[in-house]
């Protein structure tokens, strides 16, 4: 299905294109750099200088040298695997890097990411005919000590031929479909969705002319998957004022979610803000205020503890920053068919750019 460009004008067909190539772009924790040089490319005419830090988390300045500082944040890993051991008839097994759900590895292709290049895989399963021998045995079911890739070679020796080694990062190879309704599905829309909306709040504040009161940080960090580690380190060089973290969240309207445990949130009808001890009330407040006086619809969710998100590492390193999350609904994360809807993402980069508008160094975000 062609890409069109958006109804309501906000997305032209240049950021469409962007979108669908940097999703179809690998961009593994811990293996970002690809990922993030084809968004620093794209956000460079929007931004006016940009730090990269030593793990390769991106940050582009608008405005810079001013005292008050505002980051808008997401993340730009996705969940893969490492080739753990070869066995010596040349199958891999693997480990996980971030949440990856061995569940949905069964007869998934992937790319074994090596110095030669791309080695082509398959995760085997046993055939039907062969799992279940009578009425007692019960079937084999995935786990991560039984799930296992085969690339075509039949000795170890093979394996190593072909450049895969232990410690060879693997991702899958779905990429970006649309579907009807404005839906759109692909592997690592969490959260490479987060970054292209930043960008596209960048695009706009560049376009429209905007000059803000402060130095915006539009910030893609790396490593959240394994611990909020890029926004970790980012958080402290930047010691922002306020921070606005952008991820995605459960749609529970499909079957097997409860809605008692996840709350009730549905992809299509807008953004969704979150009250979490991380969250900044002020500051949530101001997103709300936004969303009500510029008519963007928002959904509400509630976090025990945590968000999960990079809003947990701005709120809490060094001396604290003022932090609230903006999520976008998404249905089966972590799976090859993320699925999101492009209205969602419309209203997201709406919600950050007037917020944005709304923010100045004057604003109250101290409780007391």
């Amino acid at each position: 299905m062609p890409l069109k460009t958006s109804q309501s004008g906000i997305l032209n067909k240049t950021s469409l294109e962007f979108l669908k190539t940097y999703l179809n772009n690998a961009s593994p924790t811990g293996f970002e750099s690809k990922g993030q040089k084809l968004w620093l490319d794209y956000i460079s005419p929007y931004i006016d200088e940009h730090i990269v830090d030593p793990y390769g988390t991106v940050a582009g300045v608008i405005n810079p040298g001013q005292m008050f500082k505002v980051v808008i944040e997401a993340h730009a890993d996705e969940i893969s695997w490492f080739v753990k051991y070869i066995t010596p008839e040349g199958l891999i097994y693997v480990t996980r890097n971030g949440g990856s759900d061995h569940q949905i590895a069964p007869s998934k292709r992937v790319n074994i990411h090596t110095k030669n290049g791309m080695v082509k895989a398959v995760f085997g399963w046993p055939a039907i005919h062969t799992r279940k021998r009578d009425s007692d045995s019960k079937e084999p079911q995935p786990k991560i000590e039984n799930i296992f890739l085969d690339c075509g070679a039949r000795t170890k020796e093979e394996v190593e031929k072909l450049g895969v080694h232990v410690g060879c990062v693997i991702t899958y190879e779905d990429g970006y479909e649309e579907l009807a309704y404005d839906n759109i599905i692909c592997r690592a829309l969490d959260n490479r969705i987060g970054g292209f909306m930043i960008a596209e709040v960048a695009r706009l504040l560049n376009e429209n002319k905007k000059k803000l009161p402060y130095s915006l940080y539009v910030v893609n960090a790396v490593q959240e998957e394994v611990g909020l580690r890029g926004a970790e380190m980012m958080s402290r060089r930047i010691k922002a004022d306020a921070a606005i973290i952008t991820d995605v969240t459960h749609d529970s309207t499909t079957p097997m979610i409860s809605k008692v445990l996840e709350g009730e949130i549905a992809c299509g009808k807008g953004p969704v803000l979150s009250y979490a001890p991380a969250v900044h009330n002020l500051l949530l407040n101001e997103l709300i205020e936004t969303a009500e006086k510029n008519k963007i619809p928002y959904q509400l969710l509630a976090a025990n503890r945590s968000t999960g998100t990079d809003t947990d590492a701005f709120a809490y390193a060094g001396e604290g920053t003022p932090s609230a999350l903006i999520s976008l609904p998404l249905r089966y994360m972590h799976t090859t068919v993320e699925m999101i809807n492009r209205k969602d993402v419309e209203q997201t980069i709406l919600l950050m750019y007037h917020a944005l508008l709304r923010l100045s160094p004057k604003t109250k975000l101290r409780y007391l």
